[in-house]
């Protein structure tokens, strides 16, 4: 199936997709000479994505699979369509140059509920390489070949049923805890129901889960309905970000943060989002285990 989506304004695919991305070598996701490549698992089946920018406003789709049919009906809430980000008017000039400079930046909307939840369980309290390394071993044990003419490697996502089915040791081998793993078998046993919800109730929906927080609420309600106001509280580097570039220094709590974030809502996870498009952070602190002891 191929398909051509027209964007209200203008686009950039790149910068609008790149939050779907798990680190550089994600499996279910490629972009290469301006092509993103994407495998995603839907109630279907799994597809293949092909999306490339024609103008600054028009996008051409390609997909593949059994999820075709599914994947291609949400085509235009995946690239962004149903954000408003014109209804982001930040009163500081700072903030208004940065989304003057991002004019293409919208906001995703997946609604895929555990390809969103179950890498967002992986990556808690651990270094990023360290998760993006467990999500590539797991995906490569559980995933299944994207369909058609993909890149080689490209793998899309298992269902609940394929999650479940992974054996602990194979979540040990790719360094992921007891704790996270509890965390994940927890969460895919409700999977299909998540899958069903609409977006005002899946925050409410996950909190139950034990080992699933407001960060990992907010990491995963963002990509799956592009909530523009899902902030990671919690995050490591949240602070840093927002302390530096708004306060002039690193910050370190939820407080502070929530002050400095204030002015922004609702749209304070789009203004995260600019601020890590534009603002560089100083990369020091302490080195952190590269093995989550602390769910042992």
């Amino acid at each position: 199936m191929t398909l051509r989506i027209e964007l209200p304004g203008r686009y950039d695919l790149h910068r609008s997709l790149s939050p779907l991305r798990r680190g550089p070598y994600d499996p279910t996701f490629r972009y290469r000479d301006d092509v993103v490549w994407n495998a995603v698992r839907t109630p279907d089946g799994p597809a293949t994505l092909r999306l490339r920018q024609l103008t600054p406003c028009l996008v051409e789709a390609d997909a593949w699979g059994p999820g075709t049919d599914w994947a291609a009906a949400r085509l235009p809430g995946l690239l962004g369509a149903a954000d408003n980000p014109h209804s982001f008017t930040p009163a500081d000039p700072f903030m208004a140059e940065l989304l003057h400079r991002t004019p293409g930046l919208r906001l995703p909307r997946t609604f895929r509920v555990l390809d969103a939840l179950v890498p967002a369980i992986i990556e808690q309290k651990v270094l990023g390489v360290d998760a993006f390394h467990a999500w590539g071993r797991i995906l490569r044990y559980a995933g299944s070949p994207a369909p058609g003419p993909a890149p080689s490697g490209l793998t899309a996502p298992p269902d609940a049923a394929g999650w479940s089915a992974v054996p602990a040791w194979e979540w040990h081998r790719a360094g992921v805890g007891p704790q996270r793993y509890r965390t994940v078998q927890a969460a895919v046993r409700v999977g299909d129901r998540l899958q069903q919800l609409p977006a005002t109730r899946l925050p409410a929906a996950l909190s139950p889960i034990p080992g699933v927080g407001r960060w990992t609420i907010a990491e995963t309600v963002a990509r799956v309905h592009g909530d523009p106001d899902a902030v990671p509280w919690g995050d490591y580097h949240l602070g840093r970000l927002v302390g530096t570039a708004l306060a002039g220094h690193i910050v370190d709590d939820d407080t502070t943060i929530a002050r400095l974030l204030a002015p922004y809502a609702p749209h304070r996870y789009r203004a995260v989002r600019l601020l890590a498009l534009h603002v560089r952070v100083p990369r020091r602190g302490p080195r952190r285990a590269r093995i989550d002891y602390r769910s042992r």
